[in-house]
């Protein structure tokens, strides 16, 4: 099985050569050489899907290639790389590739992502929505997650498991992080003026307002796109295929009001604190 992602491998860097042969022709070499390295960022179900899919759309907008990798965190069978491994994929990227993967806000990747070759985008959610969907993402879609026996055959109810997700677990032979700590390990990107950070709910209901925030940046980089701005836009928009995605549930924004108890409430703003104040989801505690 091993020999056999490797294969895979080798078989997508040779179509990567090839994707980047085709982005000569059609751009020109001086403009495949001077755009950025694009990379999308994100927490675990915080939306990366949406966001590599708008990312992809900027091939067809500019001298940027799609290199069909998956996210540098993993190999081809999904496993998880060490960060000595993750560190020099991202440095191997060349101009115009895009590459996203699930990156905490601590060196070396920091000095990595902000060089000024690259150009980072990094999404996020509201913590509440993103607890809701990870407990449907272990419970019915990905079997072989770390939390899938616990939740499907220890716990019973949905507030319990929503609890688990707030306070974290740690227990022999499952750990799991509560959310403060989870979104502690990425709050510094949003800070980061380097950094676009959009918020998920934005791309959902202002799509138009959001995806034109990103074509300013990127243009911020030289890259010069040979079609009006709302043009532009409206392609990334197209680029948008939700249920394509294997891990698509809902993407509803404020869909945990259907599932937080109050007692869920409760659980986690002692454990969040002002997390949701600083994330722009609330003005207090008081909801």
């Amino acid at each position: 099985m091993k020999a056999y992602y490797r294969l895979k491998r080798v078989l997508k860097l040779g179509r990567l050569r090839l994707r980047r042969y085709q982005a000569l022709r059609r751009w020109g070499r001086d403009a495949l050489q001077h755009s950025p390295r694009v990379f999308g960022n994100s927490m675990p179900k915080a939306g990366s899907h949406l966001l590599i899919q708008i990312l992809w759309g900027l091939t067809e907008v500019g001298p940027f290639i799609n290199p069909g990798f998956p996210p540098v965190n993993r190999f081809e069978d999904n496993s998880h790389l060490s960060n000595e491994v993750i560190l020099k994929s991202i440095q191997r990227m060349r101009s115009g590739e895009i590459r996203f993967g699930y990156i905490g806000c601590n060196e070396p990747f920091i000095s990595a992502l902000t060089n000024p070759d690259w150009a980072t985008i990094n999404i996020y959610r509201d913590p509440r929505d993103l607890l809701v969907s990870s407990i449907f993402y272990a419970l019915n879609i990905h079997l072989e997650h770390g939390m899938h026996k616990y939740y499907a055959e220890e716990l019973s109810t949905m507030e319990e498991r929503l609890n688990v997700e707030i306070n974290g677990i740690h227990k022999p032979n499952l750990v799991f992080s509560g959310i403060r700590a989870r979104y502690d390990n990425h709050l510094s990107w949003i800070e980061n003026s380097h950094v676009l950070s959009l918020k998920f709910e934005d791309i959902i209901l202002n799509t138009g307002e959001t995806l034109g925030r990103l074509a300013d940046y990127i243009t911020g980089f030289g890259v010069q796109f040979p079609m009006p701005r709302t043009e532009v836009i409206q392609t990334l928009t197209n680029a948008i295929r939700p249920k394509e995605s294997g891990t698509f549930r809902k993407g509803k924004p404020g869909n945990w009001r259907e599932h937080f108890t109050d007692e869920n409430k409760e659980q986690f703003k002692a454990a969040a604190g002002d997390l949701l104040i600083k994330l722009g989801y609330e003005e207090n505690n008081d909801w």
